[in-house]
């Protein structure tokens, strides 16, 4: 019984140190904060390969058309540190959080990095909840004419 125990914990760990990605990023997951309508966002991330081997990297994939990875298309020397540049349009408003899947060359398991933020309208489009025509406060109220004060009444 302790053969069979110890043949199975020898497997499990002879697969795990397979499965372990030949590239190690320095983060896989990236939060852009507040960023402008219809103001892309560009976020790298960087990565190393730690492996005594040349990677390459067959693909990177965003989870849809509104995010657009850039890659490295060459082979990657053994130490060599990259970028994976991820750029998000930022066309439509509110939260995010998008997905991209990196695959590497001879290897089973993906890598997946993350981006999310928050996109917001742009300062001179929106004024206290309301549209604005672009004005800034000032212009508005010079263009409204001049404020009258009420006339006190005579006594």
């Amino acid at each position: 019984m302790k053969q069979v125990t110890l043949l199975v914990a020898l497997m499990f760990s002879v697969g795990t140190l397979l499965a372990q990605s030949p590239i190690e990023f320095k983060e896989t997951k990236y939060s852009f904060g507040k960023i402008k309508q219809n103001v892309p966002a560009t976020h790298s991330f960087t990565f190393k390969n730690t492996s005594g081997k040349v990677v390459v990297i067959e693909s990177a994939v965003a989870g849809c058309g509104c995010t657009t990875p850039d890659y490295p298309k060459n082979a990657i020397a053994p130490g060599a540190s990259e970028q994976i540049k991820v750029t998000y349009n930022a066309a439509a408003m509110g939260t995010f959080t998008k997905d991209v899947t990196v695959k590497l060359a001879k290897v089973t398991e993906p890598i997946v990095l993350k981006i999310d933020g928050e996109v917001v309208a742009p300062e001179a489009a929106v004024s206290n909840g309301a549209k604005s025509n672009g004005l800034t406060d000032e212009a508005k109220s010079k263009a409204s004419g001049p404020q009258l004060k009420p006339l006190k009444k005579k006594s």
